[in-house]
């Protein structure tokens, strides 16, 4: 008897998932708790494991289909596979009782290969084919029986173009909103998907090519103009990608999912706030030293690294519990400053491979240094195994950015929507200082930039935070935390 492994509920505010990779395949052996698959949603990447034993028989729901919570994905039980391997989210949305608010495309084969020319996005950058109307009838009986069932009507807005084109006008949630921001029409965009579906690569791609099109044609003379009417340029698409793709020096990297939505985060967040910008340099050779005296029966217990984050973690924490003001949202609506008298604090997280993840540690002003330590290294450890939640995403009420590691001495960050203020958490070096007492020593010193949302608070609050933050870096006796690691 095969379980059904369903799509699950990855957070709280999560309602649809889109699959990216499949981690087994048909007929190959699964155990309970190993991963599965790999689930994209709008907030993290995240790899799923299964909830049985056995044979993965058959998987229901195929790379790049978006489906909703709940919906099954593979069976998995005793025996051979089940074969097909094709699925579609339609079938697996097929549940007793449930009806989903969109269509989906008809069961069909696995998608053919691109003409030459043209560029498939991967499967974890492909688009989320859920279905917004069109007649998949004539579609399904077309596939059952391809040598006698009629030829689907074109979608509209085909001009005739010869090939399947049967799916040209179901279109997904993610390509029509990548169509409205980049004021594209469909009609003109030439879908690679199977049935001549468009996909999100395929409108990025003609968005670039739209870019480039005047360059591209010197000289009027050298082609025909189109009829009117016509899609324009449209049977160039294909060979203008391909020359982006691999001519000259110059490459084309379709984005992944976590790439393209770190992009829109920052440009939203950008245009939301009023950036403004301070720094100051803190003396970090007290910390540094304590540091050097325990960080190696720290790693022996811990397990990880004893690293200056925490130590800025609760620096914050207790700078900001003294000045709530810098800890606030901008609230428009009510005309006022949503001050929390409680810490969420995000911490920024570089992955592997590209891209940007921002893990929350919530009730950070609750916890003491080490365990400030532990929340640091669960988080980044979980972002980097994507074994992240959404719910670890959200929440966050003041964030931290860390490209001290990369060799940064001083940064401007964008402001995450929803907060205050975001600190820059720059390298420590050994630097030649003037001490109080008019003495020359070598200092372990760094810079800690802040932006801060010129709506929420002015520029003396700013200076005053980092102020007192520098100072509680530079006079806090951490010791007697850490005393059981000296």
């Amino acid at each position: 008897m095969a379980t059904e492994i369903k799509m699950p509920q990855l957070g709280e505010t999560v309602v649809e998932g889109t699959i990216t990779k499949w981690l087994k395949q048909e007929g190959e052996q699964v155990e309970t708790d190993e991963l599965l698959v790999e689930i994209s949603t709008d907030k993290v990447d995240s790899e799923v494991p299964s909830s049985a034993a056995g044979v993965l028989q058959k998987i229901l729901v195929p790379e790049g289909e978006t489906v909703k919570v709940g919906t099954p994905l593979a069976l998995v039980g005793e025996g051979e596979a089940e074969g097909g391997g094709n699925g579609t989210a339609a079938e697996a949305k097929e549940e007793p009782g449930g009806e989903q608010e969109e269509p989906q495309a008809p069961k069909g084969k696995a998608e053919p290969a691109p003409e030459e020319g043209s560029k498939e996005s991967k499967p974890e950058d492909a688009e989320q084919p859920a279905a917004q109307g069109g007649d998949d009838g004539e579609a399904s009986k077309a596939k059952e029986d391809p040598e006698t069932a009629p030829a689907p009507p074109p979608a509209e807005g085909e001009t005739g173009r010869p090939g399947d084109q049967s799916k040209k006008g179901i279109i997904s949630p993610l390509v029509r909103r990548l169509a409205d921001e980049h004021d594209v029409d469909l009609r003109e965009v030439e879908g690679s998907g199977t049935g001549g579906r468009i996909r999100k690569g395929d409108v990025l791609r003609f968005v670039e090519e739209r870019k480039s099109r005047p360059a591209a044609r010197p000289a009027a003379s050298a082609e025909p103009a189109p009829e009117t009417g016509a899609a324009p340029a449209r049977e160039q698409a294909p060979a203008a990608a391909q020359s982006t793709a691999v001519g000259g020096r110059e490459e084309l990297v379709p984005w992944s999912n976590i790439r393209r939505r770190t992009a829109e985060h920052m440009v939203a967040a950008s245009h939301e706030s009023a950036r403004a910008w301070n720094a100051v340099e803190a003396d970090w050779t007290n910390i540094a030293n304590l540091r050097g005296r325990a960080k190696g029966r720290f790693k022996e217990r811990e397990g990880f690294s004893l690293t200056y984050m925490p130590f800025l973690c609760k620096a914050i924490c207790d700078t900001l519990m003294e000045m709530p003001v810098v800890n606030a949202t901008f609230d428009e609506e009510n005309q006022a400053n949503r001050v929390k008298h409680f810490v969420n604090l995000g911490i920024a997280v570089a992955l592997d491979g590209g891209g940007l993840i921002v893990p929350v540690i919530k009730g950070a002003d609750e916890k003491n240094l080490v365990g400030l330590a532990r929340s640091v290294a669960e988080l980044a450890d979980k972002a980097r195994t994507k074994k992240l939640s959404p719910d670890d995403l959200v929440g966050g009420t003041f964030t931290i950015t860390n490209p001290g590691p990369f060799g940064s001495i001083i940064s401007v960050p964008i402001i995450p929507r929803g907060t205050t203020g975001i600190l820059g958490f720059e390298a420590i070096q050994k630097r030649v200082v003037v001490t109080d007492d008019d003495s020359i020593a070598i200092r372990q010193m760094g810079f800690l930039s802040m932006s801060w949302d010129h709506r929420t608070i002015d520029g003396a609050e700013a200076a005053k935070f980092l102020a007192a933050l520098r100072e509680r870096i530079e006079t806090t006796d951490f010791s007697s935390e850490l005393s059981q690691y000296i």
